[in-house]
């Protein structure tokens, strides 16, 4: 098998997602739910699944030793130091009304560590793109996040979840931190979101109940470029809390989140 180097990480996980982006954009017109999952509006459509297997099976074909953690099929054990994790679309509400903000996210892990990722997002023509250590770019250009900004001026993105218990919280922590703020974007999809922030499109991004599979590619690409992300206190992101921003922003968004508390609801989020 060939050796879990970042940058041959990255170019299979490029190929696969943009082929998957080929797939998911040419099958979005006319697309309907297929079932739901936390609740009545957390859905999936067939391509969904169409897309996740047509990526596992690139994957595991290229390096049938790895594991692969995928948003609607699990986890399957591999015996190598790599593991996969694979959003097939991040941003399935959006898709499934034709909107553009979607994303196929595809992140390499070695040794517990994302080392690759990409986001690739077909309706823009936009592949995002990070290996560790070797910064962020978009299309080759390379990324950097905005410089720091006061909270005050700060235009940030964040998500709301699936059920009405989370959304209500959610709600009570907007009420807080929009006066706070420039203004806020909900995009609808973790991955554009963050890849939004090493673009330089937003200046942070806040969202509680994502999964593994909604941050980590672009987790990685807007760290890379940039930006601070992690959980409350120091801690890595969690379903609990992602924030990220430029170093100084972020601990000021992040004193703002921490006291208003994580929802207790363990629903999946609206991406």
């Amino acid at each position: 098998m060939p050796a879990a180097e970042p940058a041959h990480l990255l170019d299979l996980a490029v190929d696969v997602a943009r082929e998957a982006g080929q797939l998911a954009a040419r099958g979005q017109a006319g697309i309907g739910v297929l079932e739901t999952k936390s609740s009545p509006t957390d859905v999936v459509t067939e391509m969904d699944r169409s897309v996740e297997e047509l990526v596992r099976k690139r994957l595991l074909s290229a390096r049938p030793g790895d594991s692969v953690l995928g948003e609607e099929s699990g986890s399957e054990t591999g015996s190598s130091e790599v593991r996969w994790i694979v959003d097939p679309i991040d941003g399935t509400v959006n898709y499934l009304y034709g909107r553009g903000e979607w994303a196929v996210s595809i992140a390499a892990e070695s040794r517990g560590e994302v080392v690759a990722g990409v986001v690739a997002i077909p309706a823009r023509g936009e592949t995002y793109t990070a290996t560790l250590g070797g910064g962020a770019f978009c299309e080759g250009e390379p990324l950097r996040v905005n410089d720091t900004v006061p909270l005050e001026t700060a235009l940030v993105g964040t998500g709301f979840g699936y059920s009405t218990d989370r959304r209500a919280h959610q709600a009570e922590v907007l009420r807080t931190v929009l006066p706070r703020v420039r203004d806020i974007r909900r995009g609808g999809s973790a991955a554009v979101d963050l890849c939004s922030v090493a673009h330089g499109r937003a200046d942070a991004y806040y969202e509680r109940g994502l999964n593994a599979w909604d941050w980590s590619a672009a987790e990685l690409i807007a760290r890379e470029a940039g930006a601070r992300v992690a959980g409350l206190n120091g801690a890595p992101p969690t379903p609990d809390l992602v924030i990220a921003a430029a170093p100084g922003l972020f601990e000021e968004l992040h004193d703002l989140l921490e006291p208003l508390g994580a929802d207790t609801d363990g629903a999946s989020p609206a991406t």
